[in-house]
């Protein structure tokens, strides 16, 4: 412990509480007494205690009694109890009861020493613990879900499937949030504790992809100078995140699939089976049973990863989300940025609730942080907006046109905006880098 021990000695005698006061506090420990159950509770009621050292019999409450009382308050206090009146019954009664141990009169002072430095030990560790899993639920991801019922059942069946073992599959369309669920469901997990290994899947070529699933030994290749773990053996005994899972090439999909049902993997240049145990989560916003029924996932694969599917709607399926979610990006950016910035003008609300949103979630967060950097008023004004007001009033004046033409067009214009930078321009459009170069190659639109 960092700090010096609790101790609260309770007997109905004084020249006890007066020994045992006088030997502890000698031993370097912070001493309390109370002559009995009730101001047992009261100094409890000031204070907290590591442990507690308690006579069975004394008058009105007995130990017993006031051990149920100090367990209901805080059940991490460790009792020692202790008595002239032994029995089987009454130590199993006692111990049953969640006393850390029992003593009977008259012990060896040496034997009680170790018996309070054994619970102070474990007082300290059970605290610990309890603090480092407080931590751990608050360090998880922030999800505003809003009051849909789309969003409700989505948190619902993250719920539900975290504490399992089971392998889940996350779709949705990009910026919707499937990470953030993927981390939810791992922190209510029993692997908390453990990595949480993230790998975008798209973002890579193949032979880039099976080195970093898989790992690769020294001179596996040109260039693999140094042996390196893969993602899977570095989420041993925690949660191995596959992003955009519908991109991986067939020949990773027989490696990968390999690994899953053997819970082995072997290193590129390698020829040792390595074990590994982790608990998987996939996320893809494509239709993986178009492409299973198309040949280009594989159905073996596809058995093995949606043993449990959660789909989050598309922003636009959910306006009522839409305000609650872009208070809450309003109060996180203005506090970062210092700004006194305290709400919407009723455009911007109205404007907010008839755009499509088509990179949700992460389009919307985009759009309200970078109306901070420009807004000098109390409330956003739709002049505030003036990318998104424009893109809005664009797409609205050609109705008579596909939804695909209408992207395209988008994506030209805010590529030509930006100079093609398409990290700018993918954080203007609220989706990923990878997401915006694989809509240029389907668009067939090259760099200036």
């Amino acid at each position: 412990m960092s700090r010096i021990p609790r101790l609260l000695i309770v007997d109905d005698e004084l020249h006890v509480r007066e020994s045992l006061s006088h030997w502890f506090t000698e031993d370097g420990y912070d001493v309390e007494t109370a002559n009995g159950g009730h101001e047992a509770l009261a100094a409890l009621g000031r204070k907290s205690f590591d442990v507690i050292i308690s006579d069975i019999k004394m008058p009105g409450m007995d130990g017993l009694e006031l051990q149920r009382r100090v367990h209901e308050k805080d059940p991490n206090v460790a009792i020692v109890l202790v008595t002239a009146y032994a029995s089987v019954d009454t130590a199993v009664q006692a111990l049953k009861e969640g006393a850390y141990d029992y003593l009977v009169k008259p012990f060896d002072p040496e034997e009680l020493s170790k018996v309070v430095a054994k619970a102070c030990e474990k007082a300290s560790l059970t605290k610990e613990n309890t603090a480092l899993k407080e931590k751990l639920a608050q360090s998880g991801p922030t999800i505003v879900t809003g009051s849909s019922p789309g969003m409700q059942k989505v948190m619902e069946l993250a719920e539900m499937v975290a504490p399992t073992e089971t392998s889940v599959l996350i779709r949705g369309e990009s910026g919707t949030g499937k990470e953030l669920i993927a981390r939810l469901i791992h922190m209510r997990s029993g692997r908390s504790f453990g990595p949480m290994v993230a790998v975008n899947c798209g973002a890579l070529q193949e032979s880039i992809l099976e080195s970093e699933l898989f790992g690769h030994e020294k001179g596996a290749f040109t260039g693999a100078v140094n042996r390196r773990k893969g993602k899977l053996e570095l989420a041993d005994g925690g949660t191995l995140f596959l992003d955009e899972i519908g991109d991986i090439s067939p020949k990773v999909q027989v490696e990968l699939l390999r690994s899953l049902e053997d819970h082995k993997i072997t290193r590129l240049g390698g020829g040792q089976e390595i074990p590994v145990d982790f608990r998987l989560i996939c996320a893809t916003n494509k239709d993986l049973d178009l492409a299973v029924e198309d040949g280009s996932f594989r159905d073996d694969l596809f058995f093995r990863i949606n043993v449990f599917g959660i789909t989050i709607p598309p922003l636009r399926d959910r306006p009522e989300d839409i305000l609650p979610i872009a208070d809450h990006f309003l109060q996180r950016y203005a506090g970062a940025m210092g700004r006194r910035v305290t709400g919407y003008s009723s455009e911007v609300k109205d404007f907010f609730m008839s755009y499509r949103w088509p990179g949700n979630v992460r389009e919307l967060a985009n759009a309200v942080e970078r109306s901070l950097v420009v807004c000098r008023d109390t409330e956003i004004q739709l002049d505030h907006l003036p990318l998104v007001k424009r893109s809005g009033d664009e797409i609205d004046g050609e109705d008579s046109q596909s939804l695909s033409t209408l992207e395209e067009k988008h994506v030209r214009r805010i590529l030509k905006q930006t100079s093609f930078n398409v990290t700018q321009a993918a954080k203007i459009l609220g989706i990923d880098r990878v997401t915006l170069y694989n809509k240029m190659r389907k668009f067939g639109i090259e760099r200036e």
